[in-house]
C-alpha cells in the first residue's frame, strides 16, 4: 500500500538529495542533478522549477579573511 506523504515532502527530500549529490560544495548544482532529482522523486514541472529557483537564489559563499 502506498504511503501518503504530506504536501512538499518530496520536494524537501529532493533538496536534501541534491545537496548530497553536490558533495557538500557551495556551488550551485548542475541542471543534470536537478533533472535527475525530478525523476527520482517524481516531481512535476512546477516543483522542478522551484528547485531551479531555490538553488539559483542560494547566497554565494563568503570568502574567508585574506
Amino acid at each position: 500500500m502506498p504511503t501518503i506523504m504530506p504536501e512538499g515532502e518530496l520536494l524537501r527530500r529532493a533538496v536534501a538529495w541534491i545537496c548530497e549529490q553536490s558533495g557538500g560544495q557551495d556551488a550551485a548544482p548542475t541542471a543534470r542533478i536537478i533533472d535527475e532529482a525530478a525523476v527520482r522523486f517524481n516531481l512535476g514541472p512546477l516543483d522542478q522549477e522551484a528547485l531551479v529557483r531555490f538553488f539559483r537564489q542560494r547566497p554565494a559563499p563568503e570568502d574567508g579573511p585574506a
